[in-house]
Parts: C-alpha cells; structure tokens; sequence
C-alpha cells in the first residue's frame, strides 16, 4: 500500500518536473524563433528601402529625361513660331508694298485715261471743225455730200448692181429651197406607217348561215334591239356568212361589231342578252381607248402626260379627219415634227409633244362649243401641259399667229401629214360632218333620248323618252323634226324621220 502511494507522488513528481522542464523548453524554442523572425523582417525592410531607393532615383532620372526633352521641344516650337512671325511679317511688307504700287498705277491708269478723254474731245473738235471748214468751202454739208457720192456710184453702176442683188437673191433662195427640201425629204423617210381606216361600214363573219335569222330574231326584236342600243344599221342580205354594220360613228360601229361576235359566240341571242353584252363591250370599248393612248405616248415616246388626258388622246383612235384616222395622223406629225426639229436645232421635245397633241380637241369637238384647236388649248391647260408645248400646237391652222420655231414646225408636219397622196378623202368627210349636223338637229328637240342617222343619211331613227313624250305627240315631233331638217339642212332626196316610244 505505502509502496504504491510512494510510486503515485513519484509519479506525480515526475509529471510536475517534467511539465516545468517541457514549458521553459518551449519558452527557449520560442525566443530562439522570435529572434530570427525578427531577423528576417528586418533584412526584408532593408531589401524593401533598397528597392525603393532604387525606382525613386529611376523615376527621378526619367523626369529629368522628359523635362528635358519637353524643355527642347518648347525651344523649337518657340523658335520656329518665331520664324513663323517674323515670315507673316514679311509677306505683310510685301503685300503693302504691292497694294501701294497698285493704288500707283492706278492713280497713273486714271490720269492716263483723263488725258485720253481730253485728247479725244480735242479731235472731235478738231474734225468738226475741219468738216465746218470743208463744207463752208465746198458748199453742202456732210451728209449731202455722202448722199451725193452714193447716188454718183448708183447711176454708174446702176446695172451691175442690179443684176448682182438679183444673183444673190437667187443663189440664197435656190440654196434655202434645197436645204428645206432635204431636211423635209429625211423627216418623211425617217418615218412611215400605214392608215388603212374603216370609212363608214364594218364587216363581222357568221360561222353559218342560220346564225343571220337568229340575229333577225322573232319579229326583228333581236336586230331592232342591238341596232337601238349601238347606233348603227345591222345590214343582213344575200352575202354568204357574212353580216355588214354600218354607220359613220367608229365607236358604234365598233360596239356594235364587238357585241354582235360576243353574241354569236355565247349564242344567247335575245333582247335582255343583247343590252348586256352592249353595256359590257361600252367598258372594253373604253379600256381600249386608254390602252391605245398609252400605245401611243409609249411610240412617241412622251413622257409626263397625265393620265386623263392619255386616255382622251385614245379617243382619237375612232376619230377620223377627211378619212384619214386622227390618232395615226397625230403620231405622224409627231414623228415629223420630231424630225424637223432634229435637223435644225430646234427643241425637240417641245415638238413632238406638240405634233402628238395637236388634234386633241376633236376627241371633245362634238361634245364641246368652239374650233377644236380652242377646246384642245382648254384641254391641255385644264391638264397641266407646259406654256412651250401649248403654243406649238395651236398654231397649225393659223388660227393663231405662230410664237416659237416649233410652232412652225409643227404646222409644216400637220401640212406634209395631210398632203400625203390618198391620206385625206374629202368627199367621205363632209359626208360624215353632214350625218353628225343631222343626228344634232334631231337631238336637239325636248324629249329626245337618242338620235341614229342610218342608210347613208337617208333615215333618221329617233327614240324619245316615254315619260316625256306620249303617243298623240309622236307623230306631231316626228314632223317638226322634218321639217327642220327641211329648213336648215341641205340633202339631196328624202330623208325618213322614223320616231319610236318604247313602253
């Protein structure tokens, strides 16, 4: 028991010595550490101070380097403005002694020019001094002795000089002739196009000849139906396959051509059918007046035109002028102006432009008061058309006095167009112009709806209005139109006035 007690306090001798030796060991360990931990901040400080002594004295030399280059710099840029000036002020100098020697000749320029001025009045007086003298001598002023030297080579020349005016005349008129011939002869050749027109009569072709009694209809309504919506006289005789329209107005003809072959083609050949077709072809019809004045503008080639009035010059594709078709004839003066302006100069913009819408106003002369030069001026202003262009189409009858070369060439292109052999038929036009006089007198009473000249002018079929106009004052309209026709009109034979009310 003693023994184990004594071994337990050794123990715990032990462990206190040993807990006393472990802790002052680990105090030396410690010291020792801290003195070389010390040791190496401190070297690592002096390292430090050494480096940054080090850049310090860089950066120092560095900003020794730039401040000596900057002082260099300074010194150049302050030695070469100096330079600068001291050039300016030189060019200055010269510059003023250059405005001085200026204002020097020109005050010496000035003088001259007064000296001069004085010089010359001083001859002019002299000479006229001179001349007071000699006429004073000689009896007779200037001017009569002037007149008299020119009468004394006159009578002594009298002959030659004569003749020779009348050589110069010749030779200039015979050289502007052959001159006007050539550029006439090259503008027609640079240009041609064929005017086949149809005159009066249309021709449509029948697949058989039972189609003729279907047109016919039951108690003519069908013929009598189409001839009352187009205008025009349906002729149906004795030709094989073949049905003849006829009537001076193109449009009707056409319309009535056209609608006659859609009929024939669908074969519903009845009054209903027949107004339906008529009234569908009026919109082709009309369509292929815009198209045809667009052919027309695209062949000129004009640009700038409005739209409206591009349309209104496709009218004239269904206007004849003494048989010759206006629209074919207004793009041939077109061309021709063209031409003409080409080979002397002139503009030949304006020209064509003016050819191409020189006969305007006979889409609108049937339907408008006045020449159709004064309703195509109207037209084109109304439009928008240039001042330039203007003028040079309202000259080409003379009507009014031509303003610019352009004019004259357009009324020269209009003269060669018509004086082309068999381009113009007289005869058929005032023909025409006749039946257009009597279908405006018929249609010119109170009641009347429509008024179609058929048979060559031998008949006139009126439609009247049935609310206006009754059965008992059919007849007696029927003979007032008669007999204004009688009175203003002069036709040689009769002519039947024909007056239908439809109910």
């Amino acid at each position: 028991m003693n023994i184990q007690v004594i071994l337990l306090i050794a123990g715990f001798i032990s462990l206190a010595i040993g807990s006393i030796l472990g802790y002052f060991a680990r105090q030396t360990v410690a010291r020792k550490q801290a003195g070389t931990l010390e040791e190496k901040i401190q070297k690592r400080v002096t390292q430090a101070r050494g480096e940054a002594e080090t850049i310090i004295e860089k950066a120092q030399e560095k900003a020794r380097e730039i401040t000596a280059t900057a002082t260099k710099e300074i010194s150049e840029r302050r030695g070469e403005l100096l330079r600068v000036e001291q050039l300016t002020l030189k060019r200055e100098e010269a510059l003023d002694r250059k405005i001085s020697e200026l204002e020097r000749n020109e005050k010496i320029f000035r003088q001259r020019v007064e000296e001069f001025k004085k010089i010359k009045t001083d001859v002019e007086e002299l000479r006229a001094q001179a001349e007071n003298k000699i006429e004073q001598v000689a009896g007779i002023t200037r001017e009569e002795a002037k007149k008299e030297i020119f009468e004394n080579v006159e009578r002594a020349h009298d002959k030659e000089l004569v003749a020779k005016i009348r050589q110069l005349e010749a030779e200039g008129l015979a050289r502007f002739e052959q001159r006007a011939r050539e550029v006439i002869a090259f503008a027609i050749q640079k240009y041609s196009a064929p005017q086949a027109q149809e005159l009066t009569t249309s021709t449509v072709n029948l697949p058989s000849e039972d189609i003729k009694g279907r047109i016919i209809g039951k108690e003519g309504r069908n013929i009598r139906a189409l001839e009352r919506l187009t205008g025009v006289e349906i002729i149906i005789d004795e030709t094989p396959d073949t049905v003849v329209i006829s009537g001076f107005d193109a449009v009707r003809r056409q319309i009535a051509k056209l609608s006659l072959e859609k009929l024939i083609q669908d074969g519903r050949i009845q009054p209903a059918r027949i107004e339906e077709i008529v009234s569908k072809v009026q919109e082709e019809i009309i369509k292929q007046m815009k198209d045809a004045g667009e052919a027309a503008v695209y062949d000129a080639g004009i640009v700038g035109l409005d739209p409206r009035l591009i349309q209104l010059l496709g009218r004239l594709k269904f206007r004849t002028s003494y048989g010759q078709s206006v629209l074919l004839h207004s793009l041939e003066v077109c061309h021709l102006s063209g031409a003409l302006a080409a080979e002397i100069g002139a503009n030949v913009a304006v020209a064509k432009k003016g050819g191409l819408l020189h006969d305007i106003g006979k889409a609108l002369d049937h339907q408008v008061e006045g020449s159709h030069v004064e309703i195509g001026i109207r037209v084109l202003e109304k439009f928008g058309v240039e001042k330039d262009v203007i003028n040079a189409m309202k000259s080409h009858h003379e009507e009014y006095p031509a303003e610019t070369v352009e004019a004259v060439l357009v009324q020269s292109a209009d003269a060669i167009s018509a004086a082309r052999p068999g381009a113009r038929k007289d005869t058929v036009e005032n023909y025409l112009r006749r039946l257009g006089e009597l279908e405006a007198l018929a249609s010119s009473f109170a009641g009347v709806e429509k008024a179609w000249a058929l048979q060559a002018g031998r008949e006139i079929r009126i439609f009247v209005r049935p609310e206006a106009v009754d059965d008992l004052s059919l007849h007696k309209l029927a003979r007032n139109i008669a007999d204004r026709i009688q009175e203003e009109l002069k036709y040689p034979g009769e002519i039947k006035v024909t007056a239908i009310r439809e109910n």
